[in-house]
């Protein structure tokens, strides 16, 4: 368990999770509107050395952001049928040599990828915000180590 204690904690843990992100890379994000899918997200997108203001996605479904590491910000909120997502490239985007980060992901369950990072997120208080991080395979559960490490720059 994560405990960010603000928006400011937030940002340093997606600071640091897209520093470690590597090519190929997908993190999932769920958690109820307003809980810091995209606040997290656009951190990551900034230690991407994406320049370019981050945003949600959520009528477009995907936006494409150019960095150390191209960035494929999805946005499953307004997805009903998983077969959606096909039509957009999705299973193309996975191995196109970037990050997919993916929110609302769990009206997606049925198409992720086995080999990912899916991070919740949940009110605690007020402020706080309790995430759980779940690693699909080696490589993501090496990605949680890492992070771990780094706890200290988000407390």
């Amino acid at each position: 368990m994560i405990y960010l204690k603000d928006e400011k904690s937030s940002i340093a843990f997606g600071k640091t999770l897209g520093e470690l992100l590597e090519k190929n890379d997908v993190i999932t994000l769920n958690g109820d509107l307003g809980a810091g899918k995209t606040t997290i997200t656009k951190a990551a997108a900034k230690a991407l050395m994406i320049e370019e203001p981050v945003t949600s996605p959520t009528f477009t479904i995907v936006c494409e952001y150019s960095g150390r590491l191209p960035l494929y910000h999805f946005d499953a909120y307004r997805i009903t049928d998983e077969e959606e997502m096909y039509f957009i490239g999705f299973d193309e985007y996975l191995t196109a040599g970037g990050v997919c980060i993916i929110e609302w992901a769990e009206n997606i369950s049925g198409i992720l990828p086995g080999k990912r990072l899916d991070i919740n997120i949940e009110y605690h208080d007020d402020n706080t915000r309790k995430l759980s991080l779940t690693p699909h395979g080696e490589r993501y559960e090496n990605l949680v180590k890492e992070l771990m490490k780094h706890e200290d720059t988000w407390n």
